[in-house]
């Protein structure tokens, strides 16, 4: 006896059902996938974040959005929940709902164990397809360490990495920089099981 094959679903079914949902999931190719709650590190990493940002871009036109603002990626058609994303001039927003993004310029990503190899990879393809996104920051809740892509002018990306609590990034596109010791405020990073 064959498996019945798994029904696919349309991004409409999935927005009406994401909208009365008491969780989030992300969309791709018919498929919706759960997102797992975050850690006290992770939750910690991307309020800081949003924070900073916020503070500094307050009398700007630029807007910051927490985890819950859903950005849609028309070209390969995945929606998901960025930790943190920036828009500056206008937001633009794929129907009436202005719940669904479409033109985030910085996206900031808090790597977990299970989500790191993800992060990095498919969703950054899937991010970089993207002509509004200008940078994308992935920031470790394990240690001292924050990637920081920058795209240029022939469409290629810049790497920099940060690994000292005393370093800062200078956020180009929103004109903005981020502390490494602000990042990591009030994280204790926990002790590797078999050491004390």
């Amino acid at each position: 006896m064959s498996a019945q094959p798994r029904r696919a679903y349309t991004p409409a079914e999935y927005l009406a059902h994401e909208r009365t949902s008491d969780h989030k999931s992300e969309f791709f190719a018919g498929e919706v996938y759960a997102l797992a709650g975050g850690s006290e590190q992770h939750n910690l990493i991307s309020g800081n974040v949003h924070a900073s940002f916020h503070s500094q871009l307050r009398r700007r036109q630029c807007t910051v959005y927490p985890s819950d603002m859903r950005v849609y990626i028309p070209h390969t058609g995945l929606y998901t929940y960025p930790d943190v994303s920036v828009v500056c001039g206008s937001a633009l927003f794929q129907d009436i709902h202005r719940d669904t993004l479409l033109n985030p310029t910085v996206i900031v990503e808090v790597l977990s164990p299970s989500t790191e190899n993800y992060d990095r990879g498919k969703k950054f393809q899937n991010y970089r397809t993207l002509d509004s996104l200008e940078e994308y920051i992935v920031i470790a809740q394990d240690a001292y360490h924050i990637e920081h892509y920058i795209r240029q002018a022939n469409n290629q990306w810049l790497l920099e990495e940060f690994d000292d609590i005393g370093d800062t990034l200078s956020i180009t596109a929103i004109d903005c920089t981020l502390a490494m010791r602000d990042v990591y405020e009030k994280v204790i990073f926990e002790e590797p099981e078999g050491t004390s």
